[in-house]
């Protein structure tokens, strides 16, 4: 496997202009002769087919969901960064570019990173265009508020829906795509495996989630956007549709898969309330904007936060970090919660929560203000705790959000795997060891409206695509294959659910994978994955047959990969001898429990080879060098 991220050469700022100069062209007239496959339907996918279709490629669109406006895009509450510097207060795409490096803790490619901080404008410009409706200050220009990590406005806002607003507006231009005839949408369809003819990627095997019909689809290049894996912990902010099948299915099929331990976990979380809960509610980061962060200073306190007097609160954030309060990156925020909840200063029933209270801005700018900021996630609150959190404040803790690592992908977003491209989540670009708030949307809309529609250009401008069609036997050899896996799940005939084998599986994930890892806490996860593994081959139960809608099959597949991705994410941890960000190993801290690197040994990207599963996940490391030319290499600090 060769590992090469073609950056090119020059200076930082020059980069992506003189790569698009050099960049090769399909003319118009032969756009129309080549088919694109877009796998996922969210902000990367929607904008990547709208793109590709818009300048001429027929694209065929595959979804899970029933429409392609309920991708999980829409999670996506606080906002989108970009260095308008509208609020004047000293922003730039520089200081875009360095936050977002120092915020993955020095974890990621400058040229990736500086590319989607020069996207980032032009993503506004492009949102604003299709009527998406941001957030507007008193004189009717677009508002910004603040975000974990940095010390400027740069954050644009549609109140607490902006993922919602900008799927619509993504979703709206693929749709028009659709109707002119250069779109094929198709819902309902999972795609279950790769299709490789020569070294290249040809094609997908689908699953028809309606009728079991396995399909064969070709194509010239296939764009993956399938979001994250966060499912792996059983409980997190992902919808329950949100998994791993497409990227680690690429990834058995020769993929590279990187950084698989890197995952974010996002402090400001609905706490778990049950054992059988089936995933967690995220209170956006925007909150902290205005939502002071602390627990009584006393252990034990069991009185109602508002009998709490001003001098027994404990404001643990504003305490440690000075320079930036309540507004640290996300890694920072969860590890802090952690620490003061194991020395005992928790709240709620199981100890488990952190206050996030309003008082004083409500006190400041009144409950109205604070309404047309944040209403409809007061509602959200009030809705699922029944606490109204204009009078008491929030309780949250950290929980299992985002995934920094994915499939490995060089600067022009191609996986090692010629022509399959790999955006938003699914890819491992941009975001190192930890992702600031508001970038999620950035990335996705910044690789699919304005990467993808060059590189795929690229691609098959400098290719010799031969003729393939679903009659090959690499066709038919994936869609066996797939098939074979789904009976073989069908054929266990266990006595243990489903549910039963993925909350074990999270469980383990979330105690020895989770907010902090030890090296003797991953050897024992390890361990007990792959016995789980071994016992869920043996003792699954899953109902019904393979020909029709099936919900339980198709969930008994994703978690069968979820248990090969999650020891492959206990080795990378492992391997990696050091705290970064949103990995922290316990052995690896300062005296102050700051995440402690090892730029020395550690300044690489892990890019996992598969060999198969005997017992255990066979597994090869390749390493990519990380090269800091712009940016100096240093501890982070948020004091």
């Amino acid at each position: 496997m060769k590992l090469d991220p073609k950056v090119p050469s020059g200076p930082l700022e020059d980069k992506w202009e003189n790569h698009l100069e050099d960049i090769k062209l399909v003319s118009p007239n032969n756009k129309r002769k080549h088919n694109i496959i877009v796998v996922g339907t969210g902000l990367a996918g929607a904008s990547a087919a709208a793109s590709l279709a818009e300048l001429g490629y027929n694209v065929q669109t595959f979804c899970i969901q029933d429409s392609a406006r309920r991708a999980h895009s829409i999670a996506a509450q606080g906002g989108i960064n970009a260095a308008k510097n509208y609020q004047n207060d000293g922003d730039s795409v520089w200081r875009l570019f360095y936050d977002t490096i120092k915020g993955g803790d020095y974890r990621s490619r400058e040229s990736n990173v500086y590319r989607l901080a020069q996207n980032s404008n032009n993503i506004i410009d492009q949102a604003v265009a299709q009527g998406v409706p941001f957030g507007r200050d008193y004189g009717g220009l677009l508002d910004n508020r603040s975000f974990g990590g940095a010390q400027v406005s740069r954050t644009f806002y549609s109140r607490g829906q902006t993922g919602q607003q900008l799927l619509l507006g993504a979703y709206q231009a693929m749709m028009r795509q659709v109707h002119t005839g250069k779109i094929k949408n198709y819902p309902r369809q999972e795609m279950l495996d790769l299709v490789v003819v020569d070294g290249k990627a040809r094609g997908i095997i689908t699953r028809d989630l309606v009728n079991g019909t396995i399909q064969k689809w070709e194509a010239d290049a296939v764009v993956l956007c399938t979001g994250g894996y966060g499912n792996v912990f059983y409980l997190s902010t992902n919808a329950k549709n949100s998994n791993v099948t497409a990227a680690w299915r690429c990834h058995k099929r020769g993929a590279a898969f990187a950084n698989p331990c890197y995952v974010q976990i996002h402090p400001t979380c609905i706490p778990v309330s049950g054992d059988y809960q089936s995933k967690l509610t995220l209170m956006s980061e925007s909150l902290r904007n205005d939502g002071r962060v602390w627990v009584p200073r006393k252990k034990g306190d069991d009185r109602r936060p508002n009998d709490i007097p001003e001098e027994e609160r404990y404001y643990y954030l504003e305490e440690r970090y000075p320079s930036f309060g309540n507004l640290v990156p996300r890694d920072v925020a969860s590890r802090n919660a952690k620490m003061v909840t194991d020395e005992g200063l928790g709240v709620g029933d199981t100890g488990l929560a952190v206050y996030l209270d309003f008082r004083d801005a409500i006190k400041r700018d009144s409950k109205e203000a604070i309404a047309a900021r944040y209403g409809n996630l007061f509602d959200m609150y009030e809705n699922i705790t029944d606490e109204n959190p204009y009078e008491t404040p929030m309780r949250i803790f950290p929980a299992v959000h985002y995934t920094m690592g994915g499939l490995w992908v060089d600067y022009n977003l191609m996986s090692n795997i010629p022509g399959l491209f790999v955006a938003g989540e699914a890819n491992f670009s941009d975001h190192g060891a930890n992702r600031l708030g508001a970038s999620a949307l950035m990335q996705g809309l910044s690789d699919g409206y304005f990467i993808i529609p060059y590189t795929v250009g690229n691609y098959i401008a400098g290719e010799d695509l031969e003729k393939v069609s679903t009659d090959h036997k690499a066709f038919d050899e994936a869609a066996k294959a797939s098939q074979d896996q789904l009976d073989k799940l069908l054929a266990v005939k266990g006595d243990k659910s489903l549910i039963q084998f993925h909350r074990e599986l999270g469980k383990i994930m979330w105690d020895r994978v989770g907010i902090s890892r030890s090296k003797e806490g991953l050897e024992t996860a390890i361990e007990e994955i792959r016995a789980l593994r071994e016992d869920f081959w043996k003792n699954v139960r899953v109902p019904g047959e393979s020909n029709y809608y099936n919900k339980y099959l198709e969930f008994a597949a994703r978690i069968a990969d979820f248990f090969e991705l999650a020891e492959l994410m206990a080795i990378d941890a492992l391997d990696r001898d050091e705290s970064c960000g949103c990995h922290l190993r316990d052995e690896y801290q300062t005296e102050e429990g700051e995440a402690l690197r090892n730029d020395e040994d550690y300044a690489f990207v892990s890019a996992w080879e598969y060999l198969g599963v005997n017992g255990k996940l066979e597994t090869k490391l390749h390493k990519e060098e990380l090269e800091f030319e712009f940016v100096e290499l240093k501890q982070r600090s948020y004091k």
